[in-house]
């Protein structure tokens, strides 16, 4: 049977102490600069950001660390190498995270494999469980003076008519701040309380499933298109092998019917990857994604800004969300270091990221959504695919511009 054991990351003596309220020494009675609301991926790296400026920045989540989600976890494109950038990629890499120095990419006519990937040392990627991710960003932002409060449920934001002013917990605790931060993910309870309208709406377009293998091989990511299905799979935390399968969403009833028949179904159409699962064991249950709209948000308003999925939610068609995070929290610290410390006025250094957000993110976005509606490759990837074949540089160069790093191809390393 498959165990529900959790990954045990390495977890520093901060983290270890769900009950306490880490990084807080009595209860603090002045103004904020920031409250930051959710403390996994964005939350977290817009708070150390933030923090490293020297701001005075309260941590919030409503769950213990450390602790899965049932979330992706493939950091791709741009994300490994601003953790590099943040001196954070080698203590992710100390958890047991594997590098990922290969791809394998498969449209469903035949897979090429790009090898010794990495830009500037940097692997193209990395696949960290949640809680080794969350936590090494959670003490990252600990060490820069954070303040972290968790099982801290925020109920609703305070306002003074004008702007919010703060936030209001457990048991009508209230902390006050300059800013308040949602990071709290696509149902963001910030969102919600601030009313942030939603533009460039689509609604949820496929279905995902995934679990976590033990001795099956592969060292590298592998993308397979099967017809109207996606799989992606690669190495993860505790010698796992981690495989998400997705479906477009009017085949979630089907897929609920049977999940674990399902999923093989899906697996058993490539058999080189099904014989090597098939030789392994799952580790964990299966785990289910099915609501998943597509959005951007307004995310930023008087007293309040939105960071990460709270402010744009892609479908996990092109496994973009971490490295978004990572991203836009990267572009808000920098924005509401200006507004915090008088450079800009407050409403100007927001809509400056609200605009460098969407001038990253759009066209991404709306590639994403034409992925997740299963549309056939481009003849000019079909193409350049079959033009490299048999030449291992020119692979490699293709899956460097697929991930973004060689920008004069990029336009042939559209994902399908």
């Amino acid at each position: 049977m498959p165990s529900s054991a959790q990954p045990s990351q390495q977890i520093s003596k901060l983290s270890r102490s769900p009950d306490v309220p880490h990084g807080t020494i009595g209860r603090r009675t002045r103004e904020y600069d920031a409250i930051v609301v959710g403390a996994r991926c964005a939350g977290a790296a817009g708070a150390m950001l933030l923090a490293r400026r020297g701001f005075d920045v309260l941590l919030v989540d409503r769950a213990r660390f450390p602790s899965e989600i049932p979330h992706g976890h493939y950091i791709r494109r741009h994300g490994p190498q601003r953790l590099a950038a943040w001196g954070l990629l080698d203590r992710v890499l100390a958890t047991g995270c594997p590098p990922i120095t290969s791809m394998t990419i498969d449209l469903g006519d035949f897979p090429l494999t790009g090898y010794d990937l990495s830009v500037d040392g940097v692997p193209i990627g990395l696949g960290p469980r949640r809680s080794a991710l969350d936590t090494v960003l959670i003490d990252a932002a600990i060490e820069a003076g954070v303040e972290l409060r968790p099982r801290f449920p925020v109920a609703e934001v305070t306002s003074d008519g004008d702007r919010i002013t703060g936030v209001r917990g457990p048991g009508g605790v209230t902390e006050r701040a300059r800013v308040v931060i949602g990071a709290d993910g696509r149902n963001s309870t910030i969102a919600k309380q601030v009313r942030a309208p939603a533009y460039a709406e689509q609604p949820t377009l496929t279905c995902w499933y995934f679990s976590y293998w033990s001795a099956v091989s592969g060292d590298g990511l592998e993308i397979i298109r099967t017809d109207r299905q996606l799989i992606f799979a690669f190495p993860t935390n505790e010698d796992l092998f981690a495989i998400f399968v997705g479906r477009p969403i009017d085949e979630l009833s089907a897929v609920r019917s049977n999940v674990e028949r399902q999923f093989m179904s899906v697996i058993d159409r490539v058999p080189r990857l099904s014989e090597r699962v098939r030789m392994g064991q799952r580790a964990e249950r299966f785990y289910g994604a099915t609501q998943l709209p597509n959005f951007l948000r307004r995310p930023h308003g008087p007293g309040w800004a939105l960071v990460g999925d709270a402010g744009c939610h892609k479908d996990p068609v092109r496994a973009l969300g971490i490295c978004d995070a990572l991203r836009d929290a990267d572009l808000l610290a920098d924005s509401l270091s200006d507004a915090l410390s008088g450079v800009r006025s407050e409403a100007d250094a927001l809509s400056h990221y609200e605009r460098r957000r969407n001038h990253a993110t759009l066209d991404e976005y709306r590639d994403n959504i034409r992925a997740a509606r299963f549309t056939a490759p481009p003849a000019e990837l079909t193409e350049r695919r079959g033009a490299v074949r048999g030449d291992p540089g020119a692979t490699s160069e293709l899956c460097l511009a697929w991930e973004g790093h060689l920008q004069q191809q990029s336009s042939h390393a559209k994902a399908a």
